[in-house]
């Protein structure tokens, strides 16, 4: 959610509604959300505790317990660098040093500027190609160290 942005209550009541009387409804309506929005916004939480007459700390310890939930937006491009056996032994951990450095984040923040998401995976599938890296949905192979802040460089510009 942006700033100024309203949260929709109508839908979240809707959506309570679906799952009322469901075991596990908070973590299926945590997912829907999560889904539509990237994250689980603050006031989307307050709205929750409402309408399902759950404390607030309730939802909070689903949303902090689970690694899929998060609290912050995400970022409008998501880097993801494979942390596999193969990756790892051609240089991974050199990736991700070299794009936090040039974002300035950690794995698993936001840059300040709202434009990259970073998370280090497990697994791409593309083991002939590397270290491999994504952003978004596109693949880059046999990715070395300097090449980062060319393939970085593509989504500032808008170009990608």
């Amino acid at each position: 959610m942006t700033a100024g942005q309203t949260i929709d209550t109508k839908s979240i009541a809707d959506l309570v509604k679906k799952w009322d009387g469901k075991r596990g409804k908070l973590i299926m309506i945590l997912h829907e959300i999560q889904n539509h929005y990237g994250y689980v916004p603050r006031e989307i939480s307050f709205e929750l505790s409402k309408l399902l007459d759950t404390p607030l700390a309730r939802i909070y310890e689903v949303i902090t317990f689970y690694n899929y939930f998060k609290l912050n937006p995400p970022g409008k491009h998501k880097i993801s660098v494979c942390m596999g056996t193969a990756c790892y032994l051609k240089g991974a951990a050199s990736l991700v040093q070299e794009i936090e450095n040039v974002l300035g984040i950690k794995e698993g923040e936001t840059s300040n500027d709202g434009l990259f998401h970073f998370e280090a995976v497990r697994c791409i599938g593309c083991c002939g190609l590397a270290p491999v890296m994504t952003v978004d949905d596109k693949v880059y192979g046999k990715v070395k160290k300097e090449d980062i802040v060319n393939i970085i460089s593509n989504y500032t510009k808008g170009g990608e």
